[in-house]
C-alpha cells in the first residue's frame, strides 16, 4: 500500500510539472529582476541512497531553472526594436554572456517536494553592474550626447496644471528644485517595458534616451521605473514634474509628450538635472 501511495505521488509530480512545463516568467520591472521557480526529479531507479535520489531531483530542477531563465531572458526588450533573442542571434559575444548570466544565476530558495520531487527558485538582476543582463546587452555609447535645448522661443508656463494622481496632487513652479520626472502614461494603452526606454516629443524628437546617460550608472540602476502607483514611484524622489504622455509609440514603448511639454522638462532638467539622474518613472 506504502508503495501505492508513494507511485501516485510521482505521477501527480509528474502531471504537475508537465503542466508548468510552458510557463514563461516575465521580469519585474519593480525590482529589476527575473525570476523562475525549476521543479526536477530523480530517477529512483539509478539512485543508490535516497540522498542520491535527491541530489538528482535538485539537479533537475536546477537544469528546469535555467531553461526557464534562457526563456525569460530571451523574451526581454532591451529597446522598443529589439528582443535579447534577437540580439543573442547575431552577436556571439552577446550570446557568451547571456550563456554565462543563466549558468551564475543566483538560488534564492528551495525545497524538497512530496515525491520526491525538488523545487529550486533561481534569480537575475535586469540591472545592477557586473553579472547583471544590461550590461550584457546594452551597448556603450562612443560619447554622451548632451540633452537637447529647449526651443528658442519657449518661456516656462505660468498656469500650468500637472495630472492629478491619486492620493497625491503634484504642483509646478518655475525652476522648482524637481527631483525627478514622472510621465502620466494612464488611459493610453498598455505600456511595454523595456531596458534602454526613450521618451519623444510629439514630432518624433527624442528628450531622453541612453546616450544622453552616463552608461556605467545605467548599467548599475536601469533607466527608469514602471510603476502602478505613487507607493511604487520613489525613484522620483519627493518632488517630480509630473507631466502627461498623449501617446505610446514605439509598439507602445515610447511615450510622446506634446512639444510644450518636452521643453519644460527640458528647461527644468537644465537647474535640477533629474534626467541626469535616471530620475523617471513611467505612471501606467
Amino acid at each position: 500500500m506504502r508503495g501505492k501511495f508513494k507511485l501516485l505521488g510521482v505521477l501527480l509530480a509528474i502531471i504537475f510539472f508537465a503542466a508548468q512545463g510552458h510557463v514563461v516568467a516575465a521580469p519585474n520591472w519593480n525590482t529589476n529582476t527575473i525570476q523562475v521557480t525549476g521543479e526536477g526529479m530523480g530517477d529512483p531507479a539509478k539512485a543508490i541512497s535516497s540522498e542520491h535520489l535527491m541530489a538528482m531531483a535538485k539537479r533537475a530542477a536546477i537544469a528546469d531553472a535555467h531553461r526557464k531563465l534562457a526563456e525569460a531572458i530571451n523574451g526581454v526588450q532591451v529597446d522598443a526594436e529589439t528582443t535579447v533573442e534577437q540580439m543573442v542571434l547575431t552577436s556571439d559575444i552577446v550570446k557568451t554572456k547571456v550563456h554565462a548570466l543563466v549558468r551564475n544565476a543566483r538560488i534564492v530558495d528551495e525545497s524538497a517536494l512530496a515525491g520526491g520531487a525538488y523545487s529550486v527558485t533561481m534569480e537575475i538582476p535586469l540591472f545592477g553592474g557586473s553579472g547583471s543582463l544590461s550590461e550584457s546587452v546594452i551597448t556603450r555609447p562612443t560619447k554622451i550626447e548632451p540633452f537637447r535645448v529647449p526651443a528658442p522661443d519657449y518661456r516656462p508656463p505660468v498656469d500650468y496644471t500637472p495630472p492629478a494622481i491619486d492620493d497625491y496632487q503634484p504642483t509646478y513652479r518655475r525652476d522648482g528644485n524637481y527631483t525627478g520626472l514622472i510621465v502620466d502614461c494612464r488611459g493610453l494603452g498598455r505600456i511595454n517595458p523595456v531596458m534602454s526606454p526613450v521618451i519623444k516629443d510629439e514630432h518624433g524628437e527624442k528628450i531622453y534616451g541612453h546616450k544622453n546617460l552616463d552608461y556605467d550608472r545605467i548599467i548599475r540602476e536601469g533607466m527608469a521605473s514602471y510603476a502602478r502607483s505613487m507607493s511604487e514611484a520613489s525613484r522620483a524622489g519627493k518632488n517630480p514634474l509630473v507631466v502627461r504622455a498623449i501617446a505610446l509609440d514605439d509598439l507602445n514603448a515610447t511615450p510622446v509628450l506634446t512639444d510644450e511639454d518636452a521643453d519644460m522638462v527640458l528647461y527644468e532638467n537644465k537647474s535640477s538635472h533629474f534626467l541626469d539622474d535616471i530620475a523617471v518613472v513611467f505612471l501606467y
